[in-house]
This record gives structure tokens, sequence and C-alpha cells, in this order.
């Protein structure tokens, strides 16, 4: 059974808390994690890049010199490609850059990502993260006190508008909703900070 301490904000333990075995001490499935992560990235990208053709190049029209008798080579354009200024040969052109993996690959993927995190030992859960207000000093007494180094990211059960606040000024540490989790914010993170409500909502959408 994978078991971790429950703590408070001020980082002391509460009790031992039982994970779901299934969803965070899983032998994790790096391949399929990276293709998740890879599926994110790639639907972040504009695929915008455009390069121009010979035919799409201004100017060429007139043949720069006559076909024989020049002791040069033959040229028809000087937007050919092998001028300078003219047209690229197998340039880029707009595209689109996503793709799909079906359910399962996701789900694994996302078990992959917190089960390495629960293994690495990079895995804090808290009752709850409730912050007095949403001043920054506030969030980082609370990741002083739980002994919180590098990126730091924080899963509550649903929105936390002082969390949000105090953190965001920071840029190490970053706050989600239990719903919004992602391979990729997981394994950017160092730390992971869930809390218990949270947990339950993570291992639901994943059993």
């Amino acid at each position: 059974m994978a078991k971790i301490q429950l703590v408070n904000i001020k980082g002391e333990k509460l009790k031992d808390l039982t994970l779901a075995d299934n969803v965070w001490n899983i032998k994790a499935n790096d391949i399929v994690l990276k293709k998740a992560i890879d599926l994110q990235l790639a639907a972040t990208r504009q695929g915008t890049a455009k390069t121009k053709t010979r035919s799409e190049v201004s100017g060429g029209g007139r043949k720069p010199w006559r076909q024989k008798g020049t002791g040069r080579a033959r040229q028809g354009s000087i937007r050919a490609t092998q001028w300078r200024g003219g047209g690229i040969a197998g340039g880029v052109t707009p595209r689109d850059y996503t793709f799909d993996i079906n359910k399962k690959e996701r789900a694994l993927a996302l078990k992959s990502a917190l089960s390495h995190k629960f293994q690495d030992k990079e895995l804090v859960v808290v009752d709850s993260i409730k912050l007095g207000s949403l001043k920054t000093k506030e969030i980082k007494e609370v990741m002083a006190k739980l002994n919180l180094a590098g990126k730091v990211l924080f899963v509550t059960e649903d929105e936390n508008e002082n969390l949000y606040m105090a953190s965001r000024n920071l840029g190490y540490a970053y706050s989600i909703m239990a719903n919004e989790i992602n391979c990729y914010d997981i394994v950017n993170a160092d730390i992971l900070v869930v809390d218990e409500k949270a947990v339950e909502v993570i291992e639901g959408g994943l059993k």
C-alpha cells in the first residue's frame, strides 16, 4: 500500500494517509508519458511558419541573359532557388502539429507522472491550503515551513483565489485545480503539493 504523511501548512504531521496504488504507485510507462507531454507541447505550437517558393517571390519575370553564347550557365529567372533573394526549395509551410492519443494512454501517462512524484519522494499531501490573504509573503512562509525548494506545483480541490494570487508573482510556484492536472505541469515541477480533497478528486477520475 502507498502511504504518505498528511501534514498541515505548518509542516506538522496529522496522520498517515493511504493512497491508491493503481494511481500513485504503478510501474511508470515513460514512453507513454513522453507521448502525452509531446501532445501538450505540440498543441501550443502555432504552426504559422512560412517560406516563399520561387512562384511567390516578387520579381524575376525577365530572363537575366540570353540562353546561348554568353559562356555562363543558362538561367530563366533571378528568383530561382539558387539565387540570392530567390525562392526557397523545400521550405516550411503552415501546418497543424497536433495529434491525439487514446483515453487509456492519457490515463496511464497521468498515473505514471503521479507515480514518479510519489516514488521519488517529491509529493507532499496537506490537509488544506487555506491562506489568510493573497500576499506573496504568506505563500513563501508556507513553502518555508514545508521545506519546499525548486519549482512547486500546488493542486487544490477547487478554485483557490488567495493561493493563485499569492503564488503568481513567484516564478517557481504555480497552482491548478485537481480537474486541470496534467502530465507536463507535474513533470515540470520539482515538488507536487496536493491537498487531501484534491487527492480524492484525482483518484476518482483515474480509477
